[in-house]
């Protein structure tokens, strides 16, 4: 079997590395001893995009916002099922991996990120979404393993009753809040039934029919 290399190491803001690895055609990013996402296992953060773009498709110039870029597959999906007059904003936490997009990883990437639909910020999400009202028809939230968060314990900041209060106001009528999750939360669930969205929780596979069960909430605003 094909050893894995490592190819670069980058902090993120606040405490913990990741690092990227590489065997073969494939991909890993790593936190410490989780694997936090692989090129070879797409099929619940696709999931993600596809699920919630369907709920908007029919808007004008829908605005879509991402948190968390990883491996761009949240990204591509959401530019595969909007038009050319969306717009997809993407918050990236940690440079690097804007940096891995379209260095080592740019055949993941498979230019998606020159899209002239794509616009990348790179910082926390949670200021794009904090300070906006009604802008957002759709916000996607992959920044981390879910509710209960591993990398940061600032992301808990997202899906707690203060977040979802931003994230709320941050959607235009009927927007769509979609979250990734590793597992079932019911309290998240009830928390966002407690702050104003009809929520869903949808089961998935890690690569589509196969793979670990990963949960995706889709929470409209009420």
């Amino acid at each position: 079997m094909i050893p894995w290399t490592l190819l670069d190491t980058a902090k993120i803001p606040g405490g913990g590395e990741l690092r990227l690895k590489q065997r073969g055609q494939e991909f890993s990013i790593m936190l410490g001893t989780n694997e936090l996402m692989n090129s070879r296992l797409s099929g619940s953060e696709r999931a993600l995009a596809t699920l919630s773009c369907e709920k908007i498709k029919a808007r004008k110039a829908p605005h879509v916002l991402i948190g968390g870029l990883g491996m761009g597959f949240t990204l591509r999906a959401a530019l595969g099922e909007l038009g050319a007059d969306a717009k997809v904003t993407v918050a990236e936490l940690v440079p690097a991996v804007v940096a891995w997009a379209r260095g080592p990883m740019a055949t993941v990437f498979d230019g998606c990120l020159d899209d002239p639909r794509v616009a990348i910020h790179e910082g926390d999400v949670r200021p794009l979404i904090g300070t906006a009202k009604a802008v957002y028809d759709a916000i996607l939230l992959d920044v981390d393993n879910g509710p209960d968060g591993i990398t940061q314990e600032a992301n808990d900041g997202l899906y707690d009753y203060r977040g979802l209060k931003a994230a709320h106001n941050a959607l235009r009528p009927s927007g769509i809040l979609a979250v990734w999750s590793s597992g079932p939360d019911e309290r998240f669930t009830r928390r966002l039934r407690d702050s104003g969205f009809a929520a869903e929780v949808v089961n998935t596979r890690a690569n589509g029919k196969s793979g670990a069960r990963h949960v995706i909430w889709l929470a409209t605003k009420a």
